[in-house]
């Protein structure tokens, strides 16, 4: 049994996930040495050696979930668990958190931070994967069946939104929108929950207008015009991405080798989070960008495979809210560091630095090995035990005839 259970793993999905992880480990090492001497008075390798820790207990909760079978999530009793853990955390953030660059998203634990938001966006996948499973008979049902679990997205949605975190709070709500529209739903329902949506935000319109300097911050009005003339302010809110543009145009090719980067002496801040693309492109030119990018696409690719051969809707909706995560908060972040869509302070998976992050990008990794394991396991030995033996077929064959005969 065990034997079987080793063979069904995906092992393509733990190679890629630790490749990265290293990779990202080094340039984090990289990319963070000088700020951590100059700017904070820390060690030089004080972020590498923050970051090793977050990797090896990271490392350690993906192996869990790896083994744990993720049919378990569907619990009901789990999954109210885990929602009123999820909004307990929003609002702690709310009344007592920690703020960073504008926005109050961390809770101070110790010499730690931790960032709910993070965790949420695992919750909704596994929440709205869940409910959605659960009411396959009655998808179609828009009061019954729909709209429950879209109230609750919404909710933790706002409560992100006005930490502020605009990255993660689009980032959650399109992973949610993914999960409803692979739940099986007709396409008369989701239009007609669409049309909803079109129809609340108009009747909300007038406050969004009157509201206007609260939902759109100085701080989210600044990114804008730093995204849409970056050169013209340069002195300000487009000093980051005329630096990003400086350093994945100086790294060309082969890129100015690693560790030799210029933007990170200063001219980049945050250059081990957020733009930490724009370092691989200086250090490591075109090679690196394209192993960050092959690699996580083979994730989100592998995931999109499995949720769609996968049998059990959990399973499937689970896998697919996972690759939509990584290549939503990929395409953000990259989109920002080379001026594609405004920053909007997103992380890139598996290489920016940052605790919470790495965690529940190894749940959801090994929450999709898990479902792919099951998924195979299923296919090839069950399938195997339930596929027809043509010797025993013949002996019934012969043995029904020699019954009648003897008739």
């Amino acid at each position: 049994m065990l034997k079987k259970i080793l063979k069904s793993y995906d092992y393509s999905i733990v190679i890629v996930y630790i490749l990265l992880c290293l990779f990202g480990l080094v340039m984090i090492y990289s990319s963070s040495m000088v700020m951590a001497v100059q700017y904070y008075g820390y060690p030089a390798d004080f972020f590498y050696q923050k970051q090793k820790i977050n990797l090896i207990v990271a490392f350690l909760i993906f192996i869990f979930f790896a083994v744990f079978p993720y049919k378990a999530f569907r619990n009901k009793k789990f999954l109210m668990v885990m929602t009123f853990l999820a909004v307990l955390g929003l609002f702690a953030v709310y009344f007592f958190g920690h703020a960073t660059n504008n926005a109050q998203s961390w809770i101070q634990v110790g010499a730690r931070k931790i960032q709910p938001s993070e965790f949420v966006k695992i919750s909704v996948i596994i929440y709205l994967s869940a409910v959605y499973a659960n009411k396959q008979r009655y998808i179609d049902q828009l009061n019954k069946g729909v709209l429950p679990p879209v109230i609750y997205l919404v909710f933790v949605c706002f409560l992100i939104k006005i930490e502020p975190d605009n990255g993660t709070a689009l980032i959650t709500f399109l992973i949610g929108m993914m999960i409803i529209i692979c739940s099986g739903m007709r396409f008369k329902t989701i239009f007609k929950l669409v049309m909803l949506g079109v129809l609340l935000i108009s009747l909300l319109a007038p406050f969004f207008i009157l509201k206007m300097d609260k939902i759109f911050t100085s701080g989210n009005m600044k990114r804008i015009e730093g995204f849409l003339d970056p050169f013209g302010t340069v002195g300000d809110q487009g000093f980051q991405l005329v630096n990003s543009y400086l350093a994945i145009g100086s790294g060309g090719i082969k890129g100015l080798g690693l560790g030799q980067s210029v933007q990170k002496l200063g001219y980049l801040p945050e250059a081990h989070t957020d733009f930490i693309m724009a370092i691989i492109a200086e250090e490591l030119g075109l090679f690196g960008v394209a192993f960050v990018i092959l690699g996580i696409g083979y994730l989100v690719l592998r995931g999109i495979f499995i949720g769609i051969s996968c049998r059990d809707p959990f399973g499937s909706m689970l896998a697919i809210g996972i690759a939509g995560m990584l290549g939503l908060q990929s395409f953000i972040n990259l989109g920002g560091a080379s001026g594609l869509i405004p920053i909007t302070g997103v992380t890139l998976p598996f290489i920016s630095y940052g605790g919470s992050s790495i965690l529940v990008l190894s749940i959801c990794m090994g929450i999709l090995t898990n479902v792919s394991m099951f998924k195979n396991y299923d296919k090839k030995y069950k399938t195997e035990k339930a596929a027809p033996d043509p010797q025993l077929d013949t002996l019934r064959t012969k043995h029904q005839v020699g019954k009648a005969i003897q008739r």
